[in-house]
């Protein structure tokens, strides 16, 4: 693309208008008029001189290209940090060096410094005078393919690993002339050594940074549900998005100059977008909502993907999207994360704990007919989602020892600094229980770590410890693998194995900074070279046991069979009362209603089993269960002889979606025109009302596909066929969500092969 200074100028006026207003502060600053005004007879007439700049040409296709870039843009130039680029600058004549240099300038910001790294002087050749103070310092040669005789320059031009990102005007001086001379955006560079981004493996990098599709755990530790995520980062506008999400955090406007500044940190950048992304104290992207009324906004579990979320808040002025809940608020800084250059990945930790008193306690409160009763502000939720974003953390230590993935979560829980954000915390730090170092790592650490404490409430107020689990909290950690679609089990990346000395020892330290015991295991291990092993954790001596077996497995519009078995240790019959509650939950761990509850008399015969029966009809919880994840079924069993004899059996059920299959047929080209098709058919008794059907997909459809769908009756089916065109080659993935007045969301999706 080759650009004479009419060029520039017209880029500059079509830019987006938050952009637009920034490019043109710094373009005055720099601006050195071509043109000689005279009055005229009470007009304004202009004289023209003749420009020493021909044109220039910034190479966008091969730059990008080798930048990694070109899949955001084939015009605009976007360069990555730590790596050279090349222009091609056509003077109208010959070029001299060593009588007259050529001073280049690259700034960022509205109040750019060289101290502050937003403005580098540099120049050919490099006798530019800097400030002693001085960073991020640009460079920039003469590439030996160079026609100093015809004025055609050919620049390689370094921004430095260590400069800020964002949007820079690039200007060139030459004798008395000046223009601007590009526009580049600066990204983040994984692929360079000295950025603090930097991940060896290619493989990686191209996962989690290049890879605009995903997946995302939801469910439970039992039932883990994998559900696909379009990312999107390197759709339309998402560079344009992203840099106005930094413009308008608090910090920045507080102070410009030090927010733009710190821009080339990723510890400071990862915790603004985590900010960010939530609304609350801020010009966010998402409201969150966890209950109540959706009406206004859009249900979060009908979101597929960030792109729709990110666009919407840009097009409607930066005002907070309705709705969000933890995977979406996930969902969404990866693609910002991605799209900047930062390694990004989502993360799903079942059972996972809100220690609000951060005591690393969750304490639980049953009333005697097995239903919670006392509120309490503690809460372990069927599973969180967050971000692990991959830089150095040389903050914390010289020696890389933090080094690694870190932990970030946009979901506003507890306020972090007076903000509501969390992280960046080390990973490493979370799994040897340094809940000292910055950021939130106390947090994070219960999330995964804190015991579970059951207490039975009694009629006069008194508390009973009827059950003390130290494993239940942080299972199945789970994120997507590189280069395929399995789930990958990092919980050994957060906690040791749960009963090991390690494990306990580890705990002990995080809640009373003692490290005698995490020492002596350590040397203990290192004396016989060998983990010490798993103990398992020893109950006391029970007359019985008891658990919960699904008959059938649990799917939604059909009746749910479970069995709670209950094993004899006594010697003796023990005449028993069994209290079973089942409970509609939210995924965040609150109770929305009680389904049903029953009350049981029956006798265990000394060392048998006893099987009772436990059915939840469909009739029963449909309703409450349209706005819930899933049911909490829970025995509570009274020895009738011995009433301070009193044990608990708590089972989660995650109710299976009735199937719906989207297709494509035939060999899919790029930029021709395919079919796709959605079939689905109603399982249930009664007719499905306010039935609407989406379909999305990245690459494959600028804009989500709508459909109305008249009521659907009993053992109907639909059967919808949609034409789209590709725009992206490669494997992309189209997702179908099915939605009516009976159940939420239900998804099916396909991957869809796209040739050149």
């Amino acid at each position: 693309m080759g650009l004479g200074f009419p060029g520039i100028l017209k880029s500059v006026k079509t830019q987006s208008p938050v952009r637009e207003r920034a490019c043109q502060r710094v373009f005055d600053w720099h601006y050195i008029s071509y043109s000689k005004r005279q009055t005229m007879s009470g007009t304004m007439t202009e004289k023209t001189e003749e420009s020493l700049f021909k044109g220039v040409d910034l190479h966008p296709q091969t730059n990008n290209a080798n930048h990694h870039t070109r899949e955001i843009s084939l015009t605009q130039l976007i360069v990555r940090r730590g790596q050279p680029f090349k222009l091609t600058l056509n003077l109208r004549q010959p070029f001299n060096a060593s009588v007259q240099p050529l001073c280049i300038s690259a700034a960022t910001g509205k109040r750019p410094t060289e101290k502050q790294g937003t403005l580098s002087f540099f120049g050919v050749p490099d006798v530019v005078k800097r400030s002693p103070s001085a960073k991020a310092v640009w460079k920039v040669e003469l590439d030996k393919g160079s026609s100093t005789v015809t004025g055609n320059l050919i620049l390689t031009i370094t921004p430095p690993a260590d400069t800020p990102i964002g949007e820079y005007t690039m200007t060139v001086k030459h004798r008395d002339q000046e223009m601007v001379l590009a526009k580049p955006v600066v990204l983040f560079n994984p692929w360079c050594p000295d950025d603090w981004v930097y991940l060896k493996d290619e493989n990686e990098i191209n996962e989690y940074v290049m890879n605009e599709q995903g997946i995302i755990y939801k469910g439970s530790s039992n039932y883990i549900d994998s559900c696909n995520w379009d990312f999107g980062q390197f759709e339309d506008d998402m560079v344009d998005i992203c840099l106005r999400m930094l413009d308008l955090n608090p910090k920045y406007m507080k102070d410009p100059g030090d927010d733009v500044s710190a821009r080339c940190n990723p510890i400071y950048v990862s915790r603004v977008v985590s900010a960010m992304i939530n609304s609350d104290d801020d010009r966010g992207v998402l409201e969150g909502r966890w209950g109540g009324s959706f009406i206004g906004g859009v249900l979060p579990s009908r979101w597929t993907g960030s792109y729709a979320i990110l666009k919407r808040w840009f097009v409607i002025g930066s005002y907070p999207v309705k709705y969000g809940q933890c995977w979406v608020f996930a969902g969404v800084m990866c693609s910002v994360m991605r799209l900047l250059g930062i390694p990004c990945r989502v993360v799903t930790n079942f059972e996972s704990a809100h220690d609000n008193d951060r005591s690393l306690t969750i304490d639980v409160y049953h009333a005697d007919y097995g239903v919670r009763e006392k509120p309490t502000q503690d809460s372990v939720w069927n599973y969180h989602v967050w971000v692990e974003a991959w830089m150095r953390r040389p903050d914390l230590a010289k020696d890389g020892k933090y080094d690694g993935w870190q932990v970030l979560d946009p979901t506003p829980q507890e306020k972090s600094q007076g903000v509501y954000c969390c992280g960046p915390a080390p990973v490493v730090a979370i799994l040897n229980g340094e809940t000292d170092l910055k950021y939130d790592t106390p947090f994070v650490f219960a999330e995964v770590n804190a015991d579970c404490i059951d207490w039975l409430v009694k009629a006069d107020g008194s508390k009973v410890n009827i059950f003390s689990d130290t494993a239940r909290v942080g299972q199945n950690i789970s994120t997507k693998s590189v280069g395929s679609n399995k789930r990958m089990n990092i919980t050994d990346s957060y906690k040791y194995r749960e009963g090991t000395e390690k494990e306990r020892s580890v705990f002990h330290y995080a809640t009373t900074r003692d490290l005698s015991k995490v020492d002596e295991i350590e040397k203990k291990e290192e004396e016989t070279d060998v983990v010490t092993p798993v103990i398992p954790p020893q109950p006391p001596s029970q007359p019985m046991s008891m658990h919960f077996e699904e008959v059938t497995p649990p799917k939604y519009c059909k009746d749910v069979r479970l069995m709670l078995v209950l094993q004899s240790t006594s010697s003796a019959a023990m005449r028993l009362s069994i209290n079973i509650s089942v409970q509609a939950m939210r995924y965040n761990g609150s109770p929305a209603g009680t389904i049903q509850t029953e009350v049981k008399e029956e006798t265990l015969q000394s060392g048998k089993d006893l099987s009772v029966p436990i059915q939840v009809p469909f009739s029963a919880y449909h309703k409450l269960m349209i706005e819930c994840d899933n049911m909490k079924v829970s025995a509570l069993v009274t020895d009738k002889e011995k009433p301070d004899n009193t044990y608990l059996a708590v089972h989660d059920v995650v109710l299976l979606d009735p199937p719906i299959s989207i297709t494509v047929s035939g060999i899919t080209k790029l930029n021709r025109e395919a079919e796709g098709e959605v079939v689905f058919m109603n399982p249930v008794t009664e007719t499905l009302k306010e039935c609407t059907l989406t379909i999305s997909g990245s690459g494959l459809l600028k804009e989500d596909i709508e459909v109305k769908i008249p009521d659907l009756k009993t053992n109907n089916r639909i059967c919808v066929k949609f034409p789209f065109v590709p725009y992206k080659p490669g494997n992309k993935t189209l997702v179908a969500d099915f939605d009516c007045s009976t159940f939420r969301d239900i998804k099916g999706s396909c991957t869809v092969d796209v040739k050149l």
